[in-house]
C-alpha cells in the first residue's frame, strides 16, 4: 500500500514526510467500463471494487451481467487482452448473450485503452502522495475518488478524446 509519489511543495527546510506501512501487500482491484451512449451525447464510468482479490473470469462475467442490466442498448466492448477477458467462461457468456459484442484491442497497446487513462489519472492526481493506513481506508478512498470522477463528464470525455480510435465525441 505504498503511495504513488509525485512532486510536492513544502516549507523550505521541512521536507514532506509520507508515513506508510511497509511489507503490506494488501490491494484493491478494480474493474470498470467507460460507456459512451449511441449518439455520443453522454459518457459514464461504471466500476466495481474488489478488496484483496485478483480479477478473474467469474468477476468479469458478473460485471458484464450488471453492465447488461444497467445499459439498455446493445453493448460493444473494446477491451484489452487481459487473461480473464479471454477466459473460456467469459467467451461462453458473450456467445450466449446476444446483446454484448466484444472486440479486443491490439496486444501491448495501453494507449488505445481509455480506461488505462482513468487509472493513470486516479493514481497520479487524487491518490498521489496518499498512503493508506489499512485496507478499509484504501477501499473507501478509492471508491470516493472514483465516484467523484464519475461526476466529471468533461474529464471522462478527455480520456476518450486522447485515444486515437474511431470514438469521436461531439
Amino acid at each position: 500500500m505504498a503511495p504513488w509519489l509525485r512532486r510536492t511543495w513544502s516549507l523550505r527546510g521541512q521536507p514532506p514526510v509520507l508515513l506508510q506501512r511497509t511489507r503490506s501487500h494488501q490491494k484493491v482491484s478494480v474493474i470498470a467500463a467507460l460507456c459512451v451512449s449511441p449518439y455520443r451525447e453522454q459518457v459514464h464510468l461504471l466500476f466495481r471494487l474488489h478488496p484483496q482479490a485478483n480479477i478473474h473470469a467469474a468477476l468479469v462475467v458478473d460485471f458484464l451481467r450488471q453492465l447488461g442490466n444497467h445499459l439498455w442498448e446493445p453493448i460493444v466492448l473494446l477491451w484489452d487482452r487481459l487473461l480473464p477477458h479471454r477466459a473460456r467462461r467469459v467467451q461462453t457468456f458473450l456467445q450466449q448473450s446476444g446483446d454484448i459484442h466484444a472486440f479486443f484491442l491490439p496486444p501491448y497497446a495501453p494507449e488505445l485503452n481509455p480506461v488505462e487513462s482513468v487509472w493513470g489519472y486516479l493514481k497520479t492526481n487524487p491518490l498521489a502522495n496518499w498512503a493508506a493506513a489499512d485496507l478499509h481506508a484504501l477501499t473507501s478512498v478509492a471508491r470516493r475518488r472514483t465516484r467523484s470522477l464519475q461526476r466529471k463528464e468533461h474529464l471522462l470525455r478527455s480520456f476518450l478524446k486522447q485515444v486515437p480510435l474511431f470514438l469521436r465525441l461531439r
